[in-house]
């Protein structure tokens, strides 16, 4: 039987996007034992594969049963669309030690062996020494695993929430849901995921975040117990073209019309992006890219649109066109 979330008239108005990096954290640090995720990756492994080795990342996969319960300590619920790092690792730190170490028993109990083990017993032998030891882990994680590809992630799912968001607008979350992934569908007013497990429950107006992830790819993901407001994790919209490199060189007619490094913008829109993400994927620098912004925008080519701190640029009908046509 699969998972059945039952939505009230307050649910439907209390559903938001969120993105954490964090999440992406923990799910890049599962992928490295999970080959059935390298399928999108293979670019970012040959890239941390030393570095990755250096880290012991032994407690924390110990933490990560191939089903079942993971710490929901580890991994708080998202701040929202503009989450920092820091902020939710400080959460982590903040965490209940008794609290963890009964997170801790769940998760060990879903791998064999786990709770009886040397480690499975250093780990619960002191939990508020564990959650400052495992803190540190997820911070050396972010630096080495994510950090470095972080604009380019955060670009995909930051693009990812203006795509579905406008979805939402259009076509209202009834259809929204089914688009996200094939394993969901909404029956009335019944999300049902099919996800493996029975599980019923009314969300009680909580709502339902919906979170993109890069990492848990081919998942979907859910999580429904306090402290989380009930989640729904579904891989990103784009990620095949995640890891591909820009074009080498941009339509010389374009270059013609607009300039160089106009046309570069332009033609690197093929999904909303920051000022910052752009920057990134184009090497260009981040003032640069700004003034570019602000001329396509002024002439039409481009609208910009806020989301929490991020503002977001896509190209208008217009642009589109402009650049399908150069291109």
């Amino acid at each position: 039987m699969p998972f059945h979330l039952r939505f009230g008239d307050d649910d439907l108005l209390r559903c938001r996007f969120a993105i954490s990096p964090l999440w992406e954290t923990q799910e890049a640090v599962r992928t490295l034992r999970r080959p059935d995720r390298h399928g999108y990756h293979p670019h970012w492994l040959r890239r941390i594969q030393e570095a990755a080795r250096a880290l012991d990342l032994a407690p924390l996969w110990l933490l990560m049963p191939r089903r079942g319960h993971s710490p929901d300590f580890l991994g708080p619920p998202p701040i929202g669309p503009a989450a920092d790092f820091g902020q939710e690792l400080a959460v982590v730190r903040s965490a209940d030690p008794d609290a963890a170490r009964e997170d801790m028993v769940r998760a060990l109990a879903d791998t064999p062996g786990a709770l009886d083990s040397p480690e499975g017993r250093a780990l619960l032998a002191d939990p508020a020494r564990t959650i400052h030891e495992l803190a540190d882990l997820l911070a050396a994680a972010w630096r080495v695993l994510v950090e470095p590809d972080w604009p380019r992630l955060r670009a995909l799912l930051d693009a990812d929430v203006a795509f579905h968001s406008r979805r939402l607008a259009e076509v209202g979350l009834g259809a929204l849901l089914p688009e996200l992934d094939r394993r969901l569908t909404w029956n009335g007013r019944t999300l049902i995921m099919e996800v493996g497990g029975e599980y019923a429950r009314d969300l009680g107006g909580q709502g339902l975040v919906l979170m993109p992830s890069v990492f848990s790819w081919p998942d979907v993901i859910s999580g429904f117990e306090p402290p989380w407001q009930p989640t729904v994790v579904y891989p990103a919209r784009g990620l095949g073209g995640l890891w591909t490199e820009p074009a080498g060189s941009t339509s010389e007619a374009l270059v013609r019309l607009l300039g160089r490094g106009r046309a570069a913008v332009l033609a690197a829109l093929d999904d909303p992006a920051t000022t910052s993400a752009l920057a990134h994927r184009l090497g260009l620098a981040p003032s640069s890219v700004s003034a570019h912004l602000t001329t396509l925008r002024d002439t039409g080519l481009l609208v910009s649109r806020r989301y929490g701190h991020q503002v977001l640029y896509e190209r208008t009908p217009l642009g589109i066109a402009l650049a399908a046509g150069a291109g």
